[in-house]
C-alpha cells in the first residue's frame, strides 16, 4: 500500500482549500493511482507561522503501479497544475502533496526519502493514517499508529481538528 498526504493553505484558480484537494484526488486517478481509502479532512494551524492561513489535510490509502520516483514525478505536475510555486519552507500552498510511505520502501537519496522523514512527528500525518489505516506501522521506527501519536505533544494533539467533511472524487 501507498499513503500520501494532501494539504492546503491557499485558494487557487481551482477553488479554495476543499476544493484544491478534490482536484488534486481527480488528478491522481487520472494519473493512474488508484485510490482505496480517503480520510476526512483535517485542520491545522499553520506551522511554524500561525499567522499564515490553516491547513486542511487528507490522508489516502492508494495503489499504484510503477515506481516511487514516477508517482513523486506525477505529484509534482499536479502540485504545479494547482500553481504551487517554489518557495520557503513551510510558505503557504495551493497544495503540497507527500508521499508518506511507498509500500513500506526505506529510501534516503538526494531525490526522495522514504518513508517520509517527519511524517511521525507531524499531526495532520499521523490522525488521517490512525483513520483510514488504524494497523500502519512506520517502516523504519517498527512503532504502530498509537505510540506515534501518544509521542505528539498535547499540544499538537489538541491542535488538529477533523471536520465532519469528506472529498468527492469524479
Amino acid at each position: 500500500m501507498i499513503h500520501l498526504n494532501i494539504g492546503s493553505n491557499l485558494d487557487s484558480n481551482f477553488g479554495n482549500r476543499f476544493n484544491n484537494i478534490s482536484v488534486v484526488l481527480n488528478l491522481l486517478v487520472d494519473a493512474s493511482v488508484k485510490i482505496k481509502k480517503i480520510s476526512n479532512f483535517y485542520e491545522t494551524p499553520s506551522y511554524p507561522n500561525k499567522n499564515f492561513p490553516k491547513f486542511l489535510n487528507i490522508g489516502v490509502i492508494a495503489e499504484y503501479n510503477f515506481d516511487y520516483l514516477t508517482l513523486l514525478k506525477k505529484t509534482k505536475l499536479i502540485e504545479k497544475k494547482l500553481g504551487r510555486m517554489k518557495s520557503k519552507k513551510n510558505e503557504p500552498r495551493t497544495c503540497d502533496i507527500d508521499i508518506i510511505d511507498f509500500k513500506g520502501l526505506i529510501i534516503n537519496s538526494k531525490i526522495i526519502d522514504l518513508p517520509h522523514p517527519r511524517c511521525h512527528l507531524r499531526n495532520f500525518v499521523l490522525y488521517p493514517i490512525k483513520e483510514i489505516d488504524p494497523k500502519w506501522k512506520h517502516p523504519i521506527l517498527m512503532k504502530n499508529i498509537d505510540l506515534l501519536i501518544n509521542d505528539l505533544s498535547q499540544n499538537s494533539r489538541i491542535e488538529i481538528t477533523r471536520l465532519n467533511k469528506s472529498v468527492i472524487i469524479n
